[in-house]
């Protein structure tokens, strides 16, 4: 594949994703975020295969900065998820879980 053909799809892809996103309302993109935390999970195996195939110094360098970012990814998605949930749990359960962790 070309630079240019890479460039294109990533152009592309990224050109759908704004578009896609730019048009959920803004209740929905918590809930949707935190469906999508799997697709983090994908990216970061494709981060590390693509590691593991890197030959050079600056292949191996981009691929360890892609699977920092993409583990930070993967774990802030589900620090955020978790967040979120505790909303929406009663003030009750809160304190149950706050004696029960001591």
């Amino acid at each position: 594949m070309t630079g240019i053909v890479a460039l294109y799809i990533f152009m592309l892809a990224a050109f759908t994703g704004y578009e896609v996103i730019a048009r959920v309302p803004v209740i929905l993109h918590t809930p949707l975020m935190s469906g999508s935390n799997f697709v983090h999970g994908i990216v970061l195996v494709g981060a590390m295969v693509a590691l593991g195939q890197a030959d050079t110094t600056l292949e191996k360098t981009i691929g360890f900065i892609g699977v920092l970012l993409a583990a930070g990814n993967a774990v802030g998605g589900y620090v955020v998820t978790e967040r979120m949930l505790e909303m929406f749990k009663s003030s009750g359960a809160k304190a149950r879980g706050a004696k029960g962790a001591h």
